[in-house]
């Protein structure tokens, strides 16, 4: 990572905390989690922490811009860093696996809708469904 949580938390202008640290240590080690695997594991990171804490960090990070929350459809909310790549994402349809996948390929296409309706798009979120190959061998992911 090029910049260290701490610059990160700085250049957003939010206090550096020990929960925001904790939260974003557990983004990086386990990318897509949702907010209660996150929670678990600042919790064990830091030995003691509320559940509101941990999710007003999660809310401050991605209203910040520093983390993004995915949300597929029948999932609960996911987070990971956000990164300026303009990424989507795989999720299977059986186990919910979730999976980065890059832009379609070339100059990203897929920021220039064919009706764009006065808007400036920076970014187009697109979720591909389908079954991984786990599940599609019968393995367990």
């Amino acid at each position: 990572m090029a910049a260290t949580f701490t610059e990160l938390l700085r250049q957003a202008s939010l206090r550096v905390t020990a929960p925001r640290l904790a939260v974003l240590a557990e983004v990086v080690e386990h990318p897509h989690a949702d907010a209660e695997t996150i929670r678990r594991g600042v919790l064990a990171r830091l030995g003691s922490v509320s559940t509101q804490a941990v999710y007003d960090v999660l809310h401050a990070l991605t209203s910040a811009g520093i983390l993004r929350r995915v949300e597929p459809e029948g999932s609960p909310g996911r987070y990971e860093m956000r990164r300026g790549d303009n990424h989507h994402h795989l999720v299977c349809r059986s186990c919910g696996r979730l999976e980065d996948v890059q832009c379609a390929v070339g100059s990203a296409p897929c920021l220039h809708a064919s009706d764009n309706r006065g808007f400036v798009i920076d970014t187009a979120e697109v979720i591909y469904w389908g079954t991984c190959p786990s599940c599609l061998s019968g393995t367990t992911f």
